[in-house]
């Protein structure tokens, strides 16, 4: 059991490392395949985190907060705010003045918009 932990552990640790490196914000399949960027499939893997590993994983969100791409950044919001409600919302709120530019895709969809802009359309959905 004690080497099953460790490589969820590992996996969850090489999930967080590719936001850290994300270009596109997508939370589903893209593309005429529906297929899964990895960034959608590492934005998957962290938010199936088990209850004992969300302690290690906010803090690697606090990290990717501050040292992500912009898409990394976005994707560590999204997961914050659904570990803790109050701490997403202030990520959102630090996020709101962010000029960097990013890239959304849902479906077939391609679009470019900033962190701020994403930051204030999900403080205006709270």
């Amino acid at each position: 059991m004690f080497g099953k932990e460790k490589k969820k552990d590992s996996g969850l640790a090489a999930a967080i490392a590719r936001l850290t490196q994300a270009e596109t914000v997508a939370f589903g399949g893209v593309g005429l395949a529906g297929s899964l960027l990895p960034e959608t499939e590492a934005y998957q893997q962290v938010a199936a985190a088990t209850a004992e590993q969300q302690g290690e994983v906010r803090d690697q969100l606090d990290r990717l907060l501050c040292t992500g791409t912009p898409a990394g950044r976005v994707y560590a919001a999204v997961l914050m705010e659904q570990l803790d409600p109050a701490a997403g919302g202030a990520a959102w709120t630090r996020l709101r003045d962010d000029p960097a530019e990013l890239h959304t895709m849902t479906g077939c969809l391609m679009g470019t918009t900033t962190v701020g802009e994403y930051a204030g359309e999900r403080l205006a959905e709270a």
